[in-house]
């Protein structure tokens, strides 16, 4: 099949985030263990969360800590505890991939994209991915 086939061809994976409640505790961790960079912790007032986006080998991790107590990843950690919260997709046009995905009947969480810590960012809902959150970045914009 040609990468033109599908609906929403992805370049790579470029983060997976994971939920926590203490990023500093997390980043000393990850530091110490698997000589992760200490990255700048940036806060994300709009989303309520503080994150760090980390390489660790060939990859990167996203920590992400609600600073709201009321948002959605407080209430993740609230219903499952810490851990892998979504999987982070770089592709190319953002802006057209959601067309086709709404055309597709994907749920959307987001219609547009936002800035995000990554880059310019969309999600999807876990109903329409099997369980799991999807964010996707533009990867013209994407932070690697």
């Amino acid at each position: 099949m040609t990468k033109t086939a599908f609906v929403c061809t992805v370049e790579h994976i470029n983060h997976v985030g994971i939920a926590v409640r203490d990023i500093e505790a997390t980043l000393s961790f990850y530091g110490r263990i698997f000589g992760a960079g200490t990255e700048e912790i940036e806060s994300l007032e709009d989303q309520g969360i503080r994150a760090a986006l980390v390489r660790v080998g060939g990859s990167q991790l996203e920590f992400i800590q609600p600073i709201d107590p009321d948002n959605s990843v407080a209430r993740f950690i609230g219903r499952r505890g810490e851990g892998l919260h979504h999987l982070c997709f770089e592709v190319e046009d953002l802006d057209a991939k959601l067309k086709l995905l709404d055309e597709e009947g994907i749920q959307l969480i987001d219609r547009t994209p936002r800035k995000g810590l990554t880059g310019s960012i969309a999600f999807l809902h876990p109903k329409s991915t099997g369980g799991t959150l999807i964010e996707l970045v533009d990867q013209d914009t994407a932070r690697r």
